[in-house]
C-alpha cells in the first residue's frame, strides 16, 4: 500500500482532519467490501455513539473500524471504548505514518490509505449476545436502507 499523503502529527490544529479521515474512512471500507463484509459508514450504535465504519459478514458477525486520522485526533477522542458492546471484534484504522506505540495492543489495528487498506493486527473476538446481535442488526438494516433512499431516520 502506498502512502501519497503525509501530515504533521499536530493535525494542523484540527484533531478532526475530516479530508484525511473520509480518504482513510474509503479504504477502510473497501477493504470491509474486499473481505465480504457489508460496510456502513457513521453507524449510529444504541448507546448515542456513531462508529466510523461498520460491517457485517455473512454470518451476521459485526467488524468496527475507529478511523483516527493523527495523534491529536486519538488523543482527543477516546470514547471508542463504548463501541465494543456493539461488536463481535474492533479495529483502529490509521495512516501508514500513524504512532502506533499510542494504541492499545489488545485491539486490532488496520493500516489504511486513500485507496484500501490491510490488516496489521487481527482484532480478538467478543461475541455479541443473541438479543445484542438481533438490536444491532435491526438497527445496521434501518440504517443502510434509510441511507439508500438518502432519508434521515432517528433509529
Amino acid at each position: 500500500m502506498q502512502n501519497t499523503l503525509s501530515f504533521p502529527e499536530s493535525c494542523n490544529d484540527d484533531p478532526r482532519r475530516p479530508d484525511r479521515t473520509q480518504a482513510l474512512t474509503r479504504g477502510v471500507t473497501r477493504l470491509f467490501f474486499n473481505l465480504g463484509l457489508a460496510p456502513l459508514c457513521e453507524f449510529r450504535l444504541a448507546n448515542g455513539r456513531r462508529a466510523d465504519v461498520a460491517g457485517i459478514d455473512r454470518k451476521g458477525r459485526f467488524i468496527i473500524a475507529e478511523v483516527k486520522s493523527c495523534r491529536a485526533d486519538f488523543e482527543a477522542d477516546q470514547k471508542w471504548p463504548d463501541y465494543l458492546d456493539f461488536c463481535d471484534q474492533f479495529y483502529f484504522a490509521v495512516d501508514p505514518d500513524f504512532p502506533r506505540a499510542l494504541l492499545p495492543d489488545t485491539e486490532g489495528l488496520i493500516i489504511a490509505d486513500d485507496y484500501g487498506a490491510a490488516i496489521a493486527r487481527s482484532a480478538q473476538d467478543r461475541p455479541l449476545n443473541a438479543a445484542r446481535r438481533k438490536a444491532v442488526t435491526l438497527r445496521f438494516a434501518r440504517q443502510a436502507a434509510a441511507k439508500t433512499f438518502a432519508a434521515p431516520m432517528d433509529i
